[in-house]
């Protein structure tokens, strides 16, 4: 009686824990948000090192890498309203994106601009705790406060692109706010940005600098437009 008791609690157990590893993958397995539009070619690279193809409608997750050609804007809509619309010749990761609307305490919005630009829009997470959501990039952290905002990263690969004034953006990480407010961090300091205003920091080792309007450069980054697909562009993932 007593063994056939225990082997009852012994399957009893099993099936919890069975249940439990079965809740965590579809947790775990939770899109981060989708690819709304697509004007070329986008590459992902995922988290265990496989490579595809995404077009409209395509799932992305946390740890994810995406990279558009050197024609290509594409937008990406997360669960919780936020957009991101990613420049050719970008490279960005989604390092970490969890967002459950009945739990505010789980937030986490980790994401890292490698190399090109971007323009995005704060979603519910960003703006009901505002700490949770970082931006990175080589040269200094961007924090937010229910935001629009755009970002462009020139490594020696801008040359084709052109301020407002019409100059080729030097290196570093130029900035604009077109709603709200950000932060942005390195060693040198934290500096603020706001609505209207345009930043420029040279390297990690210095604070952002305020610049004049005509100097820039991702104002006009669309919210989606760009050439027509089917284009042979490359889409190198680094």
């Amino acid at each position: 009686m007593t063994a056939s008791r225990n082997a009852s609690y012994r399957c009893a157990f099993s099936a919890l824990l069975i249940a439990a590893a079965l809740s965590w993958e579809v947790f775990a397995a939770a899109p981060a948000g989708e690819v709304t539009h697509v004007s070329g070619a986008l590459l992902v690279r995922k988290s265990d090192g496989s490579s595809k193809i995404l077009a409209p409608q395509s799932k992305v997750e946390s740890g994810d890498l995406l990279a558009t050609a050197g024609d290509t804007y594409a937008r990406v809509k997360f669960t919780d309203g936020g957009e991101v619309t990613l420049r050719p010749n970008t490279q960005f990761r989604i390092e970490s994106f969890v967002y459950d609307q009945a739990n505010a305490a789980t937030d986490s919005a980790l994401f890292n601009l490698i190399k090109g630009g971007l323009r995005t829009i704060t979603g519910a997470l960003g703006k009901r705790k505002p700490d949770a959501y970082q931006m990175r990039t080589a040269v200094a952290t961007i924090g937010i406060r229910g935001t629009n905002y755009g970002l462009l990263l020139c490594q020696n690969d801008c040359q084709n692109l052109r301020n407002n004034e019409g100059q080729v953006p030097q290196n570093g990480l130029h900035l604009d706010v077109a709603q709200g407010l950000i932060s942005v961090t390195n060693p040198g300091g934290e500096k603020l940005l706001s609505i209207g205003q345009f930043g420029f920091v040279q390297n990690n080792t210095v604070p952002m600098n305020l610049v004049p309007p005509g100097q820039g450069v991702t104002s006009n980054t669309p919210s989606f437009q760009g050439p027509p697909s089917g284009s042979n562009a490359e889409c190198v993932v680094q």
